[in-house]
């Protein structure tokens, strides 16, 4: 890391505003926040210290809301304060500045021992979180139905009961949210969640199209990789995706890597639904961001095969994906441009969170929390909270 002046003037980028990209701005970051996006010759801009982007992209920091694992590290092996920060880290490299880290179906103590990390992770050390980029935690589980399990460990599959509700409604200081299959529970426990200002999502659901609109009315925001281990849409049931793509105000989270969903597929329902209801997320494992080769998952043994993970059984595992990649595949597969993919992987995951008055955005007030990449979206450096990384690229 590079230590920061009182204000910088990030000058000579393209800067993605709410139209797309703009030359000629510059931003100016002093402590944490963007104070002003200026023309370039403002005398403001000129008594700041400068950082020449060398008219490269300059873009709102990505966010990713299902994070399992990276740097050689699943969070459900060791959900500690360490871990956090070397998955952060490890995702930081390809331009994620904030994140869930994920915890797949598991022991309730298991999600108390997370919940508890994640707490000590966001204790402000000197006016600012321990862990940076950290926004909170997502538990994928264990609140799921046996027949979409996918990876998930059946032994861990259990009932959403009240025990299990006051744990997940224990404050964190950042954001909890939970995927849960609507069938398995009743839209009470649902509402009961949100109420208590968690995010809930709907995944790895076998559910009617009636029981997800329940869970919708009772407060259900998302949906956990649209099209994977849930319900599909058909001709007299319409199941979880067809809930998903008719609901015009929740948000549905995409797996781009071209093998969880086929880009066709993906197109079609970006024709059904708003783009401004996608977000991008990785599904990652241990190796990003590290060299493995194979790793542990719910007692099975996970291999990195074609670029792609697959237990013993041959079933999909995670994603080898990252934030950056995820957005160079959405331009490539999807045929929808730079600023679009990007609002896919800053803006909207930012709203979905209830954080888009902090996050997402390149405007006066918002959190410094940026990405600079190149047009092959290779990430150069990002800012979390107006700290800079920088990342060469060979």
């Amino acid at each position: 890391m590079r230590a920061r002046s009182k204000e910088w003037a990030l000058v000579n980028g393209r800067v993605l505003r709410d139209t797309g990209f703009v030359d000629g701005l510059a931003v100016v970051v002093d402590g944490p926040r963007i104070v002003e996006v200026l023309p370039q010759g403002d005398p403001r801009v000129r008594a700041a210290t400068q950082r020449d982007l060398g008219g490269r992209l300059l873009m709102p920091g990505f966010i990713d809301t299902q994070v399992n694992g990276g740097g050689g590290v699943l969070f459900n092996d060791a959900p500690t304060v360490d871990s956090i920060r070397t998955i952060g880290a490890a995702h930081r490299r390809y331009g994620t500045t904030g994140f869930l880290p994920t915890l797949i179906s598991d022991d309730l103590h298991v999600i108390e021992a997370s919940l508890e990390a994640v707490r000590e992770a966001l204790s402000p050390t000197d006016g600012a979180p321990r862990v940076p980029g950290l926004l909170g935690i997502h538990i994928e589980g264990p609140f799921l139905n046996p027949e979409r399990k996918g990876v998930h460990d059946p032994e861990k599959l259990r009932a959403l009961d009240a025990a299990a509700i006051k744990l997940l409604t224990t404050p964190t200081g950042g954001r909890t949210m939970v995927t849960l299959a609507p069938e398995m529970t009743t839209p009470a426990h649902i509402r009961a969640l949100t109420e208590a200002g968690v995010i809930v999502s709907a995944g790895h659901s076998n559910a009617t199209y009636a029981q997800t609109r329940a869970a919708l009315d009772a407060g259900l925001r998302g949906f956990t990789h649209l099209f994977n281990a849930m319900s599909q849409l058909g001709n007299r049931e319409p199941g979880v995706v067809g809930a998903a793509l008719d609901d015009e105000s929740s948000w549905c989270g995409l797996i781009v890597d071209g093998v969880h969903v086929s880009p066709v597929t993906l197109r079609i329902a970006m024709r059904a639904k708003s783009l401004e209801r996608f977000m991008l997320v990785t599904d990652a494992m241990p190796n990003t961001g590290s060299d493995l080769a194979t790793f542990a998952l719910a007692g099975k043994r996970v291999n990195v095969r074609n670029g792609s993970l697959y237990d013993e059984n041959g079933t999909l595992a995670g994603a080898s994906l990252t934030m950056a990649r995820a957005v160079a595949n959405a331009v490539e597969l999807l045929g929808i441009e730079v600023h679009e993919a990007a609002r896919m992987a800053g803006a909207q995951p930012a709203a979905f969170l209830k954080l888009d008055r902090v996050l997402g955005r390149i405007e006066r007030g918002m959190l410094a929390s940026l990405v600079v990449a190149n047009d092959e979206l290779e990430v150069l450096e990002t800012w979390i909270d107006g700290e800079m990384g920088i990342f060469p690229v060979s």
